[in-house]
């Protein structure tokens, strides 16, 4: 059998990763098998899904933006094209099936290749659901979902809970000191890990840089993932014990290291959260869709899994919450016991099995 698979998604990081996880998975399941990814022409995955190894094509098309409604007078413009954009891809590329991970170009993708009653899949990785995974829910053979809440938004014939896909190489084992000689940082210090997203977070820069010196009187060591778009405001704090990074590509090695997590509220990095059992405060991004950043940490810290500072509040609560979280080795065993309660270890492989029963038609 050599399928031909398309994957749509990107934007994020949050979209690209499973996408990926997703692809190599059915790889290695089916090594002849042919993979094309679609995604925004102007966003992120055009240079990660290369990386990767994958070929990628790009549509013209761009999110719509509620705050602004100005820079929505070409979205019926790029729509259009993208959907025409789409439909010259499937019927060239004539896949065996087709899944949407989240972001502007799964929309029209799967919209029509549901068109062309091609095999197709959701995998919705948010507790609250995308306005685009919603609309496509009646046009799709399955929805694998990365939390049990969002099963309330769509048809239950088609729903399983499958958790989100994590990336092969989080689930390599190593130790500290392996890991401190991969980052070059100290392995016998208390490590705050701070990721803010895969463009970085403004907020959580602002108060991390705020509060460095009240750091530094617990002698934390900081491994500060801020983001390309900030990187040159934060770099020059780079000092033996603030190790300031723009990405970090050796995540094994950081989350072995971070003895507190200080994480925006994506549905992938709660995940990754879950499975490596770390202890986190989460400040959510409240720019997102329908808040479902908040929503997505809210379930966690509901079962006290997790804290929670929200951004309209951080300036009052941020320092005394993670120092709590310093400070407390109670507190941190607690909080990295429950979040592996929600661990989803096997969902890459769920995912694959029913990608595999809609391609096979079972």
């Amino acid at each position: 059998m050599k399928p031909r698979l398309i994957i749509s998604g990107g934007g994020t990081g949050g979209h690209i990763f499973p996408a990926l996880a997703i692809a190599d998975a059915f790889k290695e399941q089916y090594p002849e098998a042919s993979v094309l990814f679609v995604g925004a022409s102007n966003r992120m995955e055009m240079q990660r899904v290369p990386k990767a190894g994958y070929k990628i094509k790009g549509l013209w098309i761009a999110g719509f933006d509620r705050q602004n409604m100005l820079r929505n007078i070409l979205f019926p413009i790029k729509l259009g094209w993208s959907l025409l954009q789409s439909m010259a891809i499937v019927l060239r590329f004539r896949p065996s099936a087709v899944v949407g991970t989240g972001g502007f170009a799964s929309g029209p993708l799967l919209f029509v290749a549901s068109l062309f009653k091609t095999p197709s899949l959701i995998q919705e990785q948010n507790a609250f659901p995308g306005v685009t995974n919603k609309r496509l829910a009646s046009r799709v053979d399955a929805i694998c979902l990365g939390s049990e809440a969002a099963s309330a938004f769509f048809p239950k014939h088609k729903i399983v809970v499958t958790g989100n896909p994590i990336r092969a190489v989080l689930k390599q084992n190593i130790s500290k000191s392996v890991a401190a000689e991969i980052l070059g940082v100290a392995a016998d210090k208390q490590t705050l890990l701070v990721l803010g997203g895969s463009l970085g977070a403004k907020k959580i820069n602002q108060l991390i840089r705020q509060h460095l010196d009240d750091m530094q009187q617990h002698n934390i060591q900081l491994i500060w993932q801020c983001g390309n778009l900030y990187a040159d405001d934060y770099m020059p704090y780079t000092s033996a014990n603030i190790h300031v990074m723009p990405f970090i590509d050796e995540m094994p090695a950081a989350y072995a290291l971070a003895d507190v997590v200080v994480s925006r509220a994506g549905a992938l990095a709660i995940s990754e959260l879950c499975l490596m059992g770390k202890p986190t405060l989460f400040i959510p991004s409240p720019n997102v869709a329908e808040n479902h950043q908040e929503k997505n940490a809210q379930a966690l810290a509901d079962k006290e899994a997790a804290l929670l500072v929200a951004e309209r509040d951080a300036d009052e609560q941020f320092w005394t919450t993670l120092e709590s979280l310093i400070t407390d080795a109670s507190l941190r065993t607690k909080l990295g016991e429950n979040i592996k309660g929600f661990a989803h270890p096997t969902a890459t492989k769920e995912i694959l099995n029913r990608l595999i029963k809609i391609l096979t038609h079972e």
